[in-house]
């Protein structure tokens, strides 16, 4: 081996300095190395894209789903079961037929959604709430439309609901208490008839509303009357108000047979027909020809 002495206080030599890196080379293959895997990290993904679509064209992930869905179904995964409540009055064989007309039976493949939307199709069915227990049974709650009115439309009679809703024609005596709307339209406006039925202590003596011309309201009672009010529902309202309190008053009531028809269509004006006033007349002409008798001798 050959060793070289230095002197105390000599210089290294040169070739023996150690040389440093360079910062700038360094910088350089370093940002080299990071664009190179992020060229491979995009390229990764696009082909990833690419092979998604590719499978979404062809329908791969859905018959994936299919697959499963149908394999789930063999092992119990199918509705088979219903459990129903609040169906009163819709027929149930009905709401059977809206739950079970799907192309599968299968639990995992119901859409709740559109269940809930054919059972709301049915005329009793006002909401439902639809759920899944699984592996095999649905819950359906119903909530069904409530009869205000029965509505006489060319001598048949129908119940309806508030919006005006034909819920049955069948076995009506069931309703027999409830007031009936006559004519065409009249059950789109059931809600304005009941409002102005119930605006004062008369409308239990009400039998009967009938839409006159599409545009007003003459009301039957149960004693025989006809009272027919103004266009206007204020009006109408108002009229009715002030022949209320008209009954309330004096020895006898205005209803009871004394009378037919009340007209308050004049604001401020009532005129009345019937056997009353037949003979209030006959007792008045009966009066004057006694007086022209009395006269002439």
């Amino acid at each position: 081996m050959t060793a070289a002495t230095l002197k105390r206080g000599a210089r290294v030599p040169r070739s023996a300095q150690a040389r440093p890196a360079s910062p700038a080379g360094s910088a350089a293959a370093f940002g080299k190395r990071r664009f190179g895997k992020l060229q491979a990290v995009l390229a990764g993904g696009v082909l990833l894209v690419l092979a998604l679509a590719a499978a979404i064209a062809f329908g791969i992930p859905q018959r994936l789903w299919t697959g499963f869905v149908l394999w789930t179904a063999a092992r119990g995964w199918e509705a088979r079961h219903v459990e129903l409540t609040g169906a009163r009055e819709q027929n149930r064989l009905d709401i059977y037929a809206k739950v079970f007309n799907g192309p599968t039976n299968a639990m995992l493949a119901t859409d709740l959604h559109a269940m809930r939307a054919r059972l709301k199709q049915l005329p009793w069915v006002a909401d439902a709430t639809v759920q899944r227990r699984l592996p095999d049974t649905l819950l359906i709650e119903v909530v069904e439309r409530k009869p205000v009115a029965l509505w006489q439309m060319n001598r048949q009679l129908a119940a309806i609901d508030i919006t005006g809703g034909v819920l049955s024609r069948q076995r009506l005596e069931r309703w027999n208490d409830l007031p009936i709307l006559i004519g065409p339209g009249a059950n789109t406006r059931a809600h304005e008839a009941l409002a102005l039925i119930a605006a004062t202590p008369l409308g239990r003596d009400v039998l009967a509303a009938t839409l006159v011309g599409e545009r007003r309201w003459d009301l039957r009672f149960k004693s025989g009357e006809v009272l027919a009010l103004p266009d206007r529902p204020a009006l109408a309202k108002a009229a009715l108000l002030a022949f209320a309190k008209l009954d309330s008053q004096g020895p006898q009531r205005l209803l009871g047979g004394h009378f037919t028809r009340f007209d308050l269509r004049l604001p401020g004006r009532m005129t009345v027909a019937g056997p009353a006033v037949a003979q209030t007349l006959a007792a008045e002409e009966k009066a004057r020809r006694a007086a022209l008798q009395a006269r002439k001798i």
